[in-house]
């Protein structure tokens, strides 16, 4: 099994370092995606990328989470991977974690493999009220109109298998791109499962930015993209599978 992790990073110069060398502990082969960072990361990930085996794609501007996952995924089918792994890179994802993913992806039994904070019996810290509370309304509402079993429809650590992702289109750049992935994946058939993974908060006052900051907008920003999505699938179903089309000009170097 030919396995890349993929980290969407945007200003992460506090954490970026200390992550990339614990990751490499358990994946060989890495792939970061720099959101147009401003704050020095982008520097760092240049040293890193000249003594480190890390692949590098860069947008030239802030694009937005969904656009970084999309870019990943796009990358993965280029460079032949089989399976995709997903964390972001601001420590609340362990990259000691990276096993279990591995093995439930040997499994062959899922073309999703979702990490859920709720699931694990570790004690964790407390999440943002407005947070949590957003995600239990959203996961109860996928459950309900999906037919899920989710506990987490939020969680960022996640591995995918790329042939799957071959079967959806998803276009969403920002933080409400779950909503679109959720839908399509349900249209296509993917067999997903979830694994415990610890809930990890280390900066409680880390924002989303814009109208986003208001809880109610967040809300209903994901409401309206979960019902456009839902009646894009209902009026034009997801075809049965399509190629990964490149995003982004080829970067220079390679992981593998």
């Amino acid at each position: 099994m030919k396995l890349l992790v993929a980290v969407p990073v945007f200003n992460e110069r506090q954490y970026v370092r200390r992550v990339l060398r614990q990751i490499g502990k358990y994946a060989p082969d890495v792939l970061v995606i720099d959101d147009g960072s401003t704050d020095g990361t982008s520097a760092i990930l240049a040293q890193l990328r000249a003594t480190d085996r890390i692949a590098l794609v860069r947008h030239p501007e802030n694009r937005g989470y969904g656009q970084s996952m999309i870019s990943a995924f796009a990358w993965a089918a280029q460079h032949g991977y089989d399976w995709v792994l997903t964390m972001d890179c601001d420590e609340q994802h362990e990259p000691r974690r990276i096993p279990a993913f591995v093995r439930a992806a040997a499994a062959d039994d899922a073309d999703i493999i979702s990490g859920s904070r709720y699931l694990s019996q570790e004690a964790g810290d407390q999440p943002p009220a407005d947070r949590r509370s957003i995600n239990e309304t959203i996961t109860e509402l996928l459950n309900s109109t999906l037919g899920l079993s989710l506990t987490d429809s939020f969680c960022g650590f996640k591995a995918y298998r790329v042939a799957a992702l071959a079967k959806l289109h998803l276009t969403i750049p920002g933080y409400a791109f779950p909503m679109q992935f959720w839908v399509q994946a349900v249209a296509a058939g993917l067999r997903i499962v979830e694994i415990p993974v610890k809930l990890i908060y280390k900066d409680a006052t880390r924002h989303f930015g814009g109208l986003l900051d208001d809880p109610s907008a967040r809300l209903a920003h994901y409401l309206q993209v979960f019902l456009r999505e839902m009646e894009r699938v209902r009026t034009t179903p997801v075809p049965a599978a399509r190629p990964l089309l490149p995003l982004l000009p080829e970067p220079a170097g390679c992981c593998q």
